[in-house]
């Protein structure tokens, strides 16, 4: 068959994985399908017996026909089945030509006409449509994604991606979607044939038929951004195909001259992204991600997005969600819309609507995590809201035609409430609000508010058309002539929807309608009232007017007046029958708002307006509560109270509700601007008084002038008029009040009236002389009544407040002086009193210059200093030369000028004046004195002016060079000073010039005076010569001598010389005292002779021996130190190193030989060829291995390769011979190295072993060396093992050998296959025979019936259980075998979780000793797998051996009951008209259970028969009915389930108010089944008050919630308290989940108790258990779960009595008391440190027993102060004044180097003594303090310590200060120590131990106290829940119900519980 058309297909090789081959094109033009298939295979080379298929890219099966219909360029696949996933992706070449239509209907329709709007919500809202059609065969829920995954450019760039679960695309779709108005009638599936069908009717339209016209999605990705790809996937096909359109796409294709509208598809297996290689497209891969497993889907991802649609979308989200959730209200919330109380109008169709979940999700760069919304969430939409507003509703449907569909209407009345209108306001609307008329609210005749809104919003097939709404319908429009009954503006409060189908046009971007209204309108056009789903045939506008009006009457509010007063009768009302009875209030609520009494209100078309505050609101007629009506009076008090001061009754439809409080003030205020304000005061004569100004005596006040203003500045004499008549007068008070200290004293009282001429005027007041202060007032008064007061205001006040002071000076007095005695040079004051002609003090003028004159004296004076009454004379000072040191009295003048009376004078006594100079006596420079002579001075005290003072306590100090000072009395003024003798070292007999230096202590100012002392030699013995008489040898001081050991040395003598160094001849007197330090007796001849004793050498070498002499007379030494020398050679010295070695081995040391003299020195004389002359001789010694060396340095010979070969241990001596010296040495041998082991313990060579036993006698091994001898070497570690054959378990592997070189090996059990011999080894080894056991057990054979079935609740079948021995054959056990079995099935052979445990039964007479039966043991309750296992436990309950498991299926057991998984809770219903206030069931799923709640109801069918019966046998007419008014109801069962969506009584259902009924479900079987059959029921209570209702209910569920709570925490405790405790011998617990039901299983006679510990109990016992193990861990404290609170506190007690016993026990306390505190004062030395070690404290206080008493402080300022408050006896230390090397710290210890190396290993551990202090406060201060009084002392152990450490310190020129713990000081050049004085003052203990011991009890009882608490705490609870169950009980009136039923019966064995125990 020839074909003529051109055709070229695409094929992709994709049979295998690795396939990454090409596409191929073929041309097929000429073909058919077998030469297609010919040409195929050898393209790709197919052999001929390989098969494969060839499918479109729709997975359809290419055949003969199928390849005739393929168009050009149509994609193949090869692939070896038909599901075969692409595991490399393919591309299909497509075409999306616009279709023809886009001519044809270019100029029908517009696109996105905004009106003004946002046009996103739209475009997002097509491309959901698209979802909303591709879900709606979806069996499960429809879910759509909105993904703004905008905009975390840091993640991605923006896109916005809508998803959806529906049934996904073919590429053929997918190609038909691409092609422009290709509309649903004209797509083609691929078969050529339309595939339309359009649905049937559903309520509301909703159909889900609303992807339509083929533009939209194009449309609206465009609209939204530049570039979209689409995702999808058929539940037909294994591929997912992407198509991606772009502008970019379209341009370069443009560009590039190829065919615009051609892509590629993209086929690809799901979840591969590997094609997404762009990093800002890395969301793209998140998304492929979620592919798996999903059947069926369908992505729209667009890209590139317009700038103002991101701003949008993030800034606007709620508008656009929201605009969003209008548009599809009806499918998400179903046909009621957004109320759960609406009644269903069809069922299936809400629980298709349902199934809708929209899910928009924002990601932005501000959001850590995306923003998720469901629109159903969204309640402010314009339909939700105008639901939620709506009272009332009216449905109607409108019919244009036959042929055409159904309009569905709904009319909704929103009320007017108190003023406001409940109409909801559009929150996206323009301008859309009615007109405001100027008429008030309670004119009914007035016009209605025009309407701009519609009222009728349109929806197309479910989905708002947001741009077409209709306004009304003439019978729903407001009639033309009125209506008296309806008001017009009920018309305005009524909104309407209208729902369509698709017969009805709209535009093909969904936003209007074509000719909706106009059809709508049509005089043709047929409307019918619908009221229950039912059409009626009435007259529509006369029931939409009926219904209108019930709406009017019953639900439009107005005036509400409230807190009702009293009523009252009004005499202001003319007509009588008017006056009562008035019913006052106190607020009312009127428009939304509420007026109370005091509020400020204003008039509305009053003469004239008012302004005032509420007294009360009036209602004609007897009310006496809060009542609604529409109208009244109310009454005001008149603002300001002053101009009106009355009250003012109007309606209150004058008042002007659009007055704010602050216009109201403000017009008050301009009353108020009437009145008088203030008070203008004018001084004529030019003389004003201000306020607060001082005027002196006498000042004239006045003449004054006064004026009355207003607010305005207009003058005033009287107060404005109200009405006729004329204004009440004003007159002006004027009184001046004195202030004086006893009280205020009205002094001047006058008033003024008014004067056409001069306002109102006061003359001149004149003779104001008093001094003090005056206020003067200026009152406006009443004429006639006096009065200062207008209304509850006071006019206007002027106040002057004014001082009278002093006038000008006239005259003075000078004060009486501190003293008539002055002294010569001392300043004193002079105070002068100066006073007015009126006698008051004055104040002295700063210019006023004082004169001063005394006889023959000179007078000087400072500043003058004038005060506010004094003027004084400051540092008078009279100096001269007085006659007498007596009292001088002489006359003193001050003289002031420009006074009346300008001078005074005043009689003074002179005295010397202080201490000015020092006078010393002689005046010779120098003098001359001896060296050791006194010198004496005379000192005399002078004033300034020459004369001898006397100054009690005047001490002068005498300080000569190098001497000690000397304090001189001079309080007569003259003192005499002998000193000291002179002491000056001179240097060769040199004179010295010294000074003595004369200075006043304590006294700063005075100079010092110096006097030159000429020191000459003295001729006392200065120096000591030593020589040696025989020879010529002089001794140096210090020297050091070498002699002879053991020789005399003598012929020593020596001289003595004088500071002059001239010779000292030696006397009697000088000889006796010369002492040596070698002799204790010498002879005083021979000393005078000049000879000292003989000096005997010391005998060794090593003893360097001090010698000395002095003259102690004055204190003079000399020293020499004579080191011994070695004498001849006298013998052999061998010095051995070590005194041990090991036989066989050489001695690794050498021995040394030298020669020793008479006293055993090393005379260091052998020579080398000694070598030739040495011998050596000794048992075993091998002196082959002897090797001799000569050591030049030391002059001795090494001996080394001792070694000794035979013999056993033990002592040997070795003599070696020198010529003709000799000696011995003698070494302990001990055994050689360890060579070999030996088997001591005397076991057999061969010995018989049973499989699994030990051998009793330990094997002992001993450790020998290569003589047998035994060997110790504690490293040898010895080993025992066994052949690979054999299972040993000894004691030990390997141990080491012990002190006597053994090991010992206890072999437990050895095990391995039967008759299996140990082969010998090269060790010490023993062959075993391993012989079968026949008392071990080796397995568990378990026997039972394999075909039982296991039925819940019933027993297992028996099982008979053997125990194995090791030789196979059963064994009569005494061990206990148990059965053990849990949930699930498993390979491990012991159980993942903790299983149940049944024991085995009592063996019967019939039972095989060998074999453990179980029998009737219990099979679970819950069914499901189970895993079985057998167990043999030891004699301490060990397991040792587990059976095989096995696997076994617990089926239900028989059916007993129908009953629900979750009861429902306690339903209280009335008959409201609500629908939710009387469903009785809601969502209930009845199953047919076992008697365990196991589901049995497997393969039973038929029906559930419901009925509502008496509870208390009431009559049967009382009943309540279900909805279709019958008292019994069906629903099907099947395969044992029944579904009841919800279940309800009808609307004013009959029933007695307060009863309870029993709703009864009845199971009705299609067959017959055994057994009897239980029925559910459930009570429920009957109401007829909806306020009583929701009472019963909340108090039902209450009560339920906290009976469940007490049954929680009870179980949790009785099952701590009770159960655990007594039956915890044979009881295993176990917490499977968090529940409140407990179960309780017999098990033969072992009692198992499984428990849920509910949330709340379980963190109460969570809790206490965590913190009663905290306790027992932590402090050892053990309390039992059942402690009481009484024994807690006991443990309290004892806890704080240890704590007060640890800290006030006996402790080291300082007694200096602490007697200096406060600003800058640190306190004593003494309790500035503490000290924790007693050693240290006595050493440091020792070392520190001058300075403990010092009072520490930082500045020298309060140092000065205690100094000066002391009088100088307190020690202080000011830290300021402390060098800056103490802010330093310490270098290392002196053995320490800066780099950390150690010069010298020291002993005592030396620390430095500021290192062991610890400072509480001030450390830092502390540490300059002690660092200068301590310095560098170091702390060290003892004495011997400190002397080594001292010279290696002295060796490195370093000096340091040592202080021995309980030893005295050593210092540096200090050769004697006395004993530690234990008086002194200790440092306090460190209080660190007792803080940590205290710290510890504290911890203790913390937590003793948390633990205590939270015992209260549960106990609190379960009182308080048990009280507020026992008020709801009363409250209910209902007899307690038995709800501690279940929580008293946990200690039975068994019971029946409403909840099946899960085991997990």
């Amino acid at each position: 068959m020839q074909f003529e058309r051109r055709r070229n297909l695409c094929i992709y090789d994709r049979r295998f994985e690795d396939s990454k081959r090409k596409e191929e094109w073929l041309v097929t033009s000429g073909l058919d399908f077998e030469g297609f298939l010919r040409i195929l295979s050898e393209t790709f080379s197919v052999p001929d017996h390989e098969k494969f298929l060839l499918v479109t890219t729709e997975r359809t099966v290419l055949d003969a026909e199928i390849f005739s219909k393929l168009d050009d360029r149509a994609t193949l696949y090869m692939l070896q089945r038909e599901d075969q996933a692409l595991e490399v992706p393919a591309e299909e070449l497509i075409y999306f030509t616009p279709h023809h239509d886009t001519v044809v209907e270019s100029g029908t329709f517009k696109y996105y006409d905004s009106e003004g709007k946002k046009s996103l919500p739209n475009a997002l809202a097509d491309l959901v449509d698209n979802s909303l059609s591709a879900t709606v065969n979806n069996s499960g829920m429809r879910r759509i994604e909105i993904r703004a995954v905008a905009f975390d450019e840091s993640y991605c760039k923006p896109a916005v991606i809508v998803w959806d679960n529906g049934c996904g695309m073919t590429s053929k779709q997918l190609n038909n979607w691409a092609v422009y108005k290709l509309s649903k009638f004209k797509r083609e599936n691929g078969s050529g044939q339309g595939s339309y069908a359009r649905p049937g009717h559903v309520c509301r339209s909703l159909n889900s038929d609303i992807s339509y016209f083929g533009v939209g999605g194009k449309q609206a990705a465009f609209y939204i951004g530049t570039t979209t790809r689409v995702i999808t996937k058929s539940s037909c096909s294994p591929d997912v195909h992407e198509l991606i359109l772009s502008k970019t796409l379209f341009e370069k294709n443009e560009k590039n001259k190829e065919d615009t509208y051609s892509t590629h598809i993209f086929n690809r297996k799901p979840c591969e992204s590997s094609h997404i290689t762009k990093a800002e497209d890395r969301f793209l891969s998140d998304l492929i991600a979620e592919e798996s497993n999903l059947q069926s889907f369908t992505a729209v991802v667009i890209t590139d997005v317009r700038q103002e649609h991101i701003a949008f979308l993030k800034e606007d989200f709620n508008v656009w969600t929201r605009q969003l959730a209008h548009i599809y209200h009806y499918y998400i919330h179903g046909v009621n819309g957004n109320i759960k109380e609406a009644e269903p109008i069809s069922s299936e169709t809400d629980f298709e609507v349902s199934k809708i979940d929209i899910i928009i999700t924002l990601k932005t760069k501000s959001l850590k995590s995306p923003f998720v919304l469901n629109l159903r969430d969204i309640d402010t939409d314009m339909q939700s809201m105008y639901i939620k507003a709506a009272v009332s509703t009216f449905e109607f449907k409108a019919c244009t035609n036959p042929e055409a569909g159904i309009v569905e209407g709904i009319l909704r009345y929103h009320p007017f409430l108190y003023d406001q209108e409940t109409y909801p306001e559009d929150p996206d609307a323009v301008n859309e609000c009615v007109e405001e008329d100027d008429e008030d609210d309670y004119n009914h005749d007035s016009h209605p508010k025009k309407r701009k809104k519609p009222i009728f919003e349109c929806y197309w097939n479910g989905r708002l058309i947001p741009y077409t709404t209709v306004q009304d319908f003439d019978w729903c429009s407001l009639p033309h002539k009125g209506s008296k009954e309806v008001p017009a503006e009920c018309y305005n409060r009524i909104s309407g929807v209208l729902f369509t189908d698709d017969t009805f046009k709209v535009t093909e971007n969904k936003l209007t309608f074509i000719d909706l209204e106009q059809l709508l309108k049509n005089k043709n056009t047929i409307f019918t009232v619908v009221m229950k789903g039912q059409k009626q045939r009435t007259n529509i506008q006369r029931d939409f007017y009926q219904w209108l009006k019930h709406c009017n009457e019953k639900y439009d509010k107005q005036i509400k007046f409230m807190h009702y007063q009293g009523t009252i009768t009004r005499t202001d009302i003319p007509t009588k029958r008017n006056q009562y009875p008035w019913a006052t209030f106190s607020s009312m609520e009127w428009g939304g708002k509420e007026y109370k009494t005091g509020d400020y209100v204003k008039s509305l078309k009053t003469v004239p307006i008012y302004n005032g505050k509420l007294n009360h609101f009036l209602l004609f007629g007897t009310h006496d509560c809060d009542i609604y009506g529409s109208g009244g009076l109310v009454e005001i008090s008149l603002e300001p109270e002053g101009l009106y001061e009355k009250t003012k009754v109007i309606p209150i439809s004058k008042l002007d509700r659009s007055a704010s409080v602050e216009e109201i003030k403000r017009n008050i205020r301009s009353d108020y601007a009437k009145l008088p304000n203030k008070l203008l005061v004018h001084w004529p004569n030019g003389n004003p008084w201000v306020d607060n100004t001082t005027c002196p005596a006498g000042t004239p006040l006045g003449p004054i002038q006064i004026q009355i203003v207003n607010q305005k500045g207009e003058t005033m004499s009287k107060l404005p008029t109200i009405g006729k008549g004329p204004g009440k007068k004003l007159s002006i008070l004027l009184t001046l009040v004195q202030h004086a200290p006893g009280g205020d004293q009205e002094v001047v009282n006058l008033e003024a009236p008014h004067s056409a001429s001069w306002d109102f005027w006061f003359k001149e007041i004149e003779n104001i002389v008093t001094l003090g202060k005056y206020t003067l007032h200026l009152f406006a008064i009443h004429t006639e009544t006096k009065s200062k007061r207008i209304g509850e205001k006071n006019l206007p006040h002027v106040k002057l407040r004014f001082t009278i002071k002093e006038d000008v000076a006239d005259h003075f007095d000078v004060a009486k002086l501190d003293s008539t005695h002055q002294r010569i040079g001392i300043p004193f004051d002079i105070t002068l009193e100066l006073q007015d002609k009126h006698g008051h003090t004055v104040e002295p003028s700063p210019d006023l210059k004082p004169t001063l004159h005394c006889s023959d004296l000179n007078v000087v004076h400072g500043q003058v200093k004038c005060t506010v009454n004094t003027l004084t004379i400051k540092n008078v000072k009279v100096t001269g030369k007085l006659k007498s040191l007596q009292s001088n009295p002489c006359d003193l003048t001050v003289t002031l000028d420009g006074l009346r009376e300008p001078s005074k004078t005043l009689t003074i006594s002179l005295l010397p004046g202080n201490a000015h100079a020092i006078h010393v006596i002689p005046k010779d420079e120098p003098i001359k004195v001896e060296n050791g002579e006194t010198v004496k001075f005379t000192v005399m005290i002078q004033d300034e002016a020459g004369n001898i003072t006397t100054t009690p306590k005047l001490t002068t100090r005498c300080m000569i060079t190098n001497h000690q000072p000397a304090n001189i009395n001079c309080m007569t003024g003259v003192g005499e000073h002998v000193t000291k003798p002179i002491k000056v070292s001179l240097t060769s007999g040199k004179q010295q010039t010294i000074q003595a230096v004369f200075s006043v202590i304590n006294r700063s100012g005075i100079k010092e005076v110096t006097r030159k002392l000429l020191v000459i030699p003295s001729k006392r013995v200065n120096s000591i010569k030593i020589y040696k008489k025989d020879v010529d040898l002089e001794l140096k001081n210090s020297e050091k001598i070498n002699w002879m050991a053991g020789a005399v040395l003598e012929d020593l003598y020596f001289k003595l010389y004088d500071e002059g160094n001239r010779e000292v001849p030696i006397t009697e007197e000088v000889a006796s005292k010369i002492k040596v330090n070698w002799v204790a007796q010498m002879n005083i001849k021979e000393l005078m002779d000049s000879k000292l004793p003989r000096v005997n050498v010391p005998t060794k070498v090593d003893d360097h021996q001090f010698y000395q002499v002095s003259y102690q007379a004055q204190s003079v030494s000399f020293s020499f130190t004579i080191v011994p020398i070695p004498d001849v050679p006298a013998g052999l010295k061998a010095t051995l190193p070590k005194s041990t070695l090991k036989l066989g081995e050489n001695l690794n040391e050498r021995i040394v030989l030298e020669l020793v003299d008479r006293f055993e020195n090393v005379t260091k004389t052998m020579t080398q060829s000694c070598l030739n002359e040495i011998t050596v001789e000794g048992e075993g010694l091998n002196k082959h291995s002897l090797a001799f060396n000569f050591e030049k340095r030391s002059c001795s010979v090494q001996v080394s390769g001792v070694c000794f070969s035979s013999g056993t241990p033990g002592p040997r001596e070795i003599m070696f011979t020198v010529g003709k010296f000799t000696c011995n040495v003698r070494l302990n041998v001990a055994a050689g190295n360890p060579a070999k082991l030996v088997l001591i313990s005397g076991q057999p060579q061969h010995i018989n072993i049973l499989n699994g036993h030990g051998i009793s006698t330990p094997f002992v091994i001993q450790l020998c060396d290569l003589w047998g001898n035994p060997s110790i070497d504690k490293r040898v570690v010895v080993k025992i093992s066994a052949s690979s054959e054999l299972q040993m378990q000894p004691n030990f592997s390997s141990q080491p050998v012990n002190a006597e070189g053994q090991a010992s090996f206890t072999v437990i059990c050895v095990s391995g296959p039967k008759n299996l011999p140990e082969r010998p080894n090269t060790w010490p080894s023993i062959n075993l025979t391993v012989l079968p056991d026949p008392n071990k057990p080796a397995s568990l054979d378990v026997q039972y019936e394999k075909t039982a079935s296991f039925v819940a609740g019933e027993s297992f079948p028996e099982f008979a259980v053997r125990v194995m021995s090791d030789e196979g054959s059963p064994m009569i056990s005494r061990q206990a075998v148990s059965m053990l079995y849990w949930k699930g099935e498993q390979s491990r052979q012991t159980p993942l979780n903790t299983p149940f445990e049944f024991q085995c039964c009592e063996p019967t007479e019939n039972d095989k000793k060998d074999t453990f039966y179980f029998r009737e043991k219990p099979i679970p309750e819950i069914v499901g797998k189970y895993t079985i296992q057998f167990c043999l436990r030891d004699t301490k309950d060990k397991i040792i051996l587990y059976s095989n498991h096995i696997y076994v299926n617990v089926v239900a057991n028989r059916p007993v009951k129908l009953a629900p998984e979750n009861p429902p809770q306690t339903q209280v219903v009335s008959y409201s008209e609500d629908i939710s206030k009387r469903i009785l069931v809601d969502n209930m799923t009845l199953f047919v259970m076992d008697r365990f709640e196991n589901p049995a109801g497997q393969g039973l069918n038929g029906e559930v028969e419901i009925c509502i019966e008496n509870l208390n046998r009431q009559r049967k007419e009382e009943l309540p009915l279900f909805e279709d008014k019958t008292n019994n109801c069906k629903i099907k069962l099947e395969n044992g389930r029944a579904h009841i969506a919800n279940l309800a009584i009808m609307k004013n259902s009959p029933g007695k108010d307060g009863a309870t009924y029993v709703v009864v479900f009845k199971p009705v079987f299609s067959s017959r089944i055994s057994g009897n059959m239980d029925s559910y029921k459930f009570r429920f209570g009957f109401s007829k008050d909806e306020v009583n209702q929701k009472e019963h209910v909340e108090l039902s569920r209450q009560r339920e919630n906290i009976q469940k709570d007490i049954v929680q925490i009870k179980s949790v405790q009785d099952l701590q308290l009770n159960a655990i405790q007594e039956l915890k011998s044979r009881t295993k617990l176990f917490v499977l989940s968090k529940s409140c039901v407990r179960a309780v299983l017999n098990v033969s006679h072992c009692v198992i108790y499984i428990f849920f510990i509910p949330d709340l109990a379980q963190r109460s016992c969570e809790k206490e258990a965590a913190l009663r193990t905290q306790l027992k861990n932590d402090w050892n404290i053990n309390l039992p779960e059942n402690a009481s609170i009484e024994a807690i506190d006991r443990i309290l007690k004892s806890k704080l009595l240890e704590a007060d016993n640890v800290w006030y026990k006996r402790k080291r306390i300082c007694k200096i008391p602490n007697d200096h505190s406060g600003q800058d004062i640190l306190g004593r030395v003494c309790h500035l440190a503490l000290v924790e070690d007693d050693a240290a404290a006595w050493a440091i206080s020792w070392q520190m027993k001058g300075d403990m008493k010092c009072v520490i402080t930082t500045t020298t300022t309060a140092a000065k102060q205690i100094y000066d408050y002391t009088k100088g006896m307190q020690e202080v230390l000011p830290i300021d004044t402390i060098s800056a090397a103490c802010r330093r710290p310490f270098l290392p210890l002196p053995h320490i180097l800066r780099d950390g190396r150690a010069l010298f290993n020291p002993l005592g551990n030396p620390v430095y003594a500021i290192d062991v202090l610890i400072f509480p406060k001030c450390q830092e201060e502390c540490l300059i303090v002690f660092r200068n009084l301590l310095g560098n002392t170091i702390l060290i152990d003892d004495l011997n310590a400190a002397n080594l450490y001292r010279q290696e310190v002295v060796k490195h020129n370093m000096t340091y200060k040592l202080v021995m713990f309980a030893a005295p000081l050593l210092e540096p050049h200090r050769t004697t120590y006395g004993n530690l004085q234990r008086n002194i003052e200790l440092l306090n203990l460190y209080k660190v131990e007792l803080e940590k011991k205290v710290k510890y009890c504290h911890n203790q009882m913390q937590e003793l106290r948390e633990y205590n608490a939270e015992i209260k705490k549960s106990r609190e609870s379960l009182s308080c829940l048990e009280k507020q169950l026992e008020e709801i009980e009363t409250k209910l009136a209902t007899p307690q119900r038995q709800m501690k039923r279940l929580s008293s019966s946990y200690g039975e064995s068994s019971g029946i519980f409403s909840k099946r125990v899960k085991l997990s």
